[in-house]
């Protein structure tokens, strides 16, 4: 999943370090530990602890740079380096509800772009955009893994599968109303409740 649009021109010269010891709460310290002692090369773990720092700080930070980079022993322009690549890792904030639509092949045979036309006139959102008051965000994203339930989105951390204008326009309502914990967290190790009676996959 790369990024789609998006050059990012990295120049070292430019990134400074934050001033001071760069911590996070003792919950993710720990977690990171696990993870860390997971893999024979500590560098492997860059991708589970810039998702610890992006649940922290809210989106990749130049300090959640320096946190994942302290912790690998790493200069932080390689976690730049993969945390450019994908699309996952918010380089900019997004809502408190992002939706991800997919637009790879089998999704756009099966009405991708309708999706897209749905959620810019539901929402008011161009891919890219966040609303006003910070609920939603919505961009365009190259192949989720779920090609037999096409179309579908991502939202926050849970799929929603088989969407039609109509499904889709509840989907949304609840969504508002509930607003249901779609995240999932990698310093407790467990997703969301998601949105009541809504499966977490339509694959069967």
């Amino acid at each position: 999943m790369t990024d789609n649009g998006q050059v990012f021109h990295i120049n070292t010269r430019g990134i400074s370090p934050t001033k001071g010891p760069v911590a996070l709460p003792e919950p993710a310290e720990r977690r990171a530990g696990e993870i860390i002692r997971q893999y024979p090369q500590s560098r492997s773990a860059i991708m589970p602890l810039l998702y610890i720092a992006q649940e922290h700080f809210g989106l990749i930070t130049q300090a959640g740079i320096d946190w994942v980079a302290s912790r690998l022993s790493l200069p932080p322009i390689q976690v730049w380096e993969v945390a450019t690549f994908y699309t996952m890792y918010y380089k900019k904030p997004v809502g408190r509800y992002h939706v991800q639509v997919c637009r790879t092949l089998p999704c756009a045979l099966r009405g991708a772009k309708k999706v897209s036309e749905f959620l810019h006139r539901r929402l008011g959102l161009k891919p890219g955009e966040v609303s006003k008051d910070g609920f939603w965000s919505f961009e365009e994203v190259e192949c989720l893994g779920s090609c037999g339930t096409a179309p579908m989105c991502q939202i926050n951390d849970v799929f929603f599968e088989n969407l039609t204008d109509e499904k889709l326009t509840q989907i949304l309502a609840r969504i508002e109303k509930e607003k249901p914990d779609l995240r999932f967290s990698t310093i407790r190790d467990e997703l969301g409740a998601g949105l009541a009676g809504s499966p977490k996959s339509e694959i069967v």
